[in-house]
């Protein structure tokens, strides 16, 4: 076999339809945009108009907010962080937080902080400093000999009256 003998199944590739070439191509005339009006031109086109009835997304109650500040926190379990100090990329002497585990490249960018969750096991003794932090993932540092230190999320200086 040589390369200039390479070739694909027969009906591997299809031709591509050429459209409004006359009524003998099969997609002649309207192209198969049908009829006249605003749905055969290009462009613009009304989402979700229901002819100037009230549109469902417009009848359906709203509902929830959005919580402007609420953290961004990266989720990690125990077993992410264990595989990371297996393959020598987390050291155990130090204090791991979110700055060592965007260098080890356990977490891709730092955002507001880590959560922790106790997904997994440790078995190395670690000392933690993360912003929030499960009861289950607690104690199984902390049954591993290692210390999970939860920082306190930063608050604003304002008394309360």
């Amino acid at each position: 076999m040589k390369l200039n003998q390479l070739s694909d199944n027969p009906g591997a590739r299809k031709a591509r339809m050429r459209i409004g070439r006359g009524i003998g191509s099969g997609k002649g005339k309207t192209s198969g945009r049908g009829g006249k009006g605003q749905t055969a031109r290009t462009g613009v086109r009304i989402k979700g108009f229901e002819g100037g009835q009230m549109p469902l997304h417009r009848r359906l109650p709203k509902r929830g907010f959005n919580n402007i500040f609420a953290l961004d926190l990266n989720v990690i379990n125990l077993d992410r962080i264990q595989a990371a100090i297996d393959r020598g990329a987390l050291d155990t002497k130090d204090t791991l937080d979110v700055e060592a585990l965007v260098r080890a490249g356990v977490l891709r960018r730092a955002k507001d902080g880590v959560r922790l969750l106790g997904r997994g096991e440790i078995k190395a003794p670690v000392r933690l400093s993360v912003h929030g932090a499960s009861k289950s993932a607690v104690a199984a540092v902390e049954k591993a000999g290692g210390s999970v230190a939860v920082l306190a999320a930063a608050k604003s200086a304002e008394p309360a009256a």
